[in-house]
């Protein structure tokens, strides 16, 4: 029996948020609890750390207890930053990713993940389409993510494509995987 590896829970909170009118998502309320504090909730008995990537309000998102790391890069470029600045700051060999906008996080998220693969690269698919912030990146991915986003690349997908990535379905748990993109998305949960 494989020994389970430590992981390190990245909640990545980093983003503009353009489709919620620029609100930090994280902070937004959601059953008078910010969005994070669920995401925080779920996570955190499934890994060995929580980190933060967030780029706004950082005392607010340290106030829960977390290390809360920034981007690397200027201006929001995206997920990708997230992963890079999270891969860059864990103590772990092994980052499990997921969006602070997600508040119904499945509990067996890291399970899921792991029961997958050993030593690859691991991303969510849920019915059939990649749901690429649900990740298991090793730390070893770092050079070959930065390389392309100092190459201008900013589509997750495509980036985690050049892992051969296993693809875990998560099927069993896309209703939970839902996230708030929009107010009305909000609404919807």
């Amino acid at each position: 029996m494989n020994t389970p590896r430590t992981l390190t829970g990245v909640i990545l909170a980093g983003g503009a948020s353009r489709r919620m009118g620029g609100q930090d998502k994280g902070l937004v309320l959601f059953q008078e609890r910010p969005l994070v504090a669920w995401v925080i909730d779920a996570l955190a008995p499934q890994v060995d750390e929580i980190l933060i990537v967030a780029n706004r309000n950082l005392e607010t998102y340290r106030a829960f207890g977390h290390h809360v790391v920034s981007d690397l890069r200027p201006d929001f470029p995206g997920p990708l930053a997230g992963f890079e600045a999270a891969l860059t700051h864990a103590r772990h060999e092994w980052i499990l990713t997921c969006p602070t906008d997600a508040p119904h996080l499945p509990t067996n998220y890291a399970r899921l993940m792991e029961a997958r693969t050993r030593n690859t690269a691991a991303v969510g698919f849920a019915d059939a389409h990649w749901q690429p912030v649900f990740s298991l990146l090793p730390r070893t991915a770092l050079a070959s993510l930065t390389a392309s986003l100092d190459a201008g690349e900013h589509k997750v997908q495509r980036w985690l494509a050049t892992l051969n990535p296993e693809r875990v379905n998560l099927d069993s748990v896309a209703t939970l995987l839902r996230d708030a993109d929009t107010p009305e998305d909000l609404a919807g949960l």
